[in-house]
């Protein structure tokens, strides 16, 4: 766990900047510890008994480690999914509301609507000034084979 926090220590401090800088940092101080850190696997994997809890999750971190490996090769990727999760969430928190809308067309019409606000926010886009806007096209004979035009993220870069 200590290995682990500093390397979110260090996370912390270059969050923001340039993926080269990124990059840089993270092949000086994260790489050892990583490096460290999968020799400290190799080790107690071999001492312990794989169908044993810890053995278990021993498993589990080998069978992904290249995985956990990606951040400290490219200065774009974040070394967790934290950030992709908290975005997401809403989304998934609407699905589940949806499950309450008292029949089931009901429900399907809300997770469509709700996955459109949240896909707009992802994008930056102001839902309700989105939804004003795709619905005065479609009103004014926007063609449906053009459908695409009218979705947020191309929203976006028309504002």
């Amino acid at each position: 766990m200590k290995r682990i926090g500093e390397l979110y220590r260090v996370e912390a401090e270059i969050r923001g900047s340039d993926p080269a800088a990124r990059l840089a940092a993270r092949q000086e101080r994260p790489a050892p510890i990583v490096a460290e850190l999968e020799a400290w696997l190799t080790r107690h994997r071999a001492r312990v008994a794989t169908k044993s809890p810890q053995g278990e999750a021993l498993k589990y971190i080998a069978k992904y480690w290249d995985g956990l490996c990606l951040f400290l090769t490219d200065g774009r990727i974040e070394i967790d999914n934290n950030t992709v999760a908290r975005s997401i969430r809403p989304i998934a928190l609407n699905r589940k509301i949806a499950l309450f809308a008292g029949h089931d067309a009901g429900a399907e019409n809300w997770a469509v609507i709700a996955s459109l606000i949240e896909t707009c926010k992802l994008n930056a886009v102001d839902p309700h000034a989105w939804l004003a806007a795709t619905l005065s096209a479609i009103a004014g004979g926007h063609m449906q084979s053009r459908v695409e035009n009218l979705l947020p993220w191309n929203y976006a870069s028309k504002v």
